[in-house]
């Protein structure tokens, strides 16, 4: 038997073709908690960040970069938003607590 086994909603089971499977995997969007909206673009997602103390970082110009100036935290996001993935979402959540949440669409 070959494959990767996927624990699921507390199921374990083998998953003979991971890639195939993971396209049927649903869309990831971020949502800004207070307000329930989801962020749809990077200008919106500016305007939440900005809001919570965050300041662009212009170091990288391939990257849309954030600082907040009280921490050593940096949100590193790829300048086209069609490439803003899963992975970027969950990095903002957790530098963000209580503010966003992924959920699937």
């Amino acid at each position: 038997m070959s494959g990767v086994w996927v624990f699921k909603d507390g199921v374990v089971r083998l998953v003979e073709n991971p890639a195939a499977e993971s396209l049927d995997a649903r869309r990831k969007v971020l949502v800004h908690t207070p307000s329930n909206e989801v962020i749809t673009s990077y200008a919106a997602l500016e305007r939440k960040l900005l809001s919570l103390g965050w300041e662009r970082y212009y170091k990288d110009p391939d990257l849309l970069q954030f600082h907040k100036p009280s921490t050593v935290h940096l949100i590193s996001l790829p300048k086209d938003f069609n490439r803003f993935k899963s992975m970027h979402m969950f990095d903002i959540v957790v530098k963000n607590r209580n503010m966003f949440e992924v959920k699937d669409m």
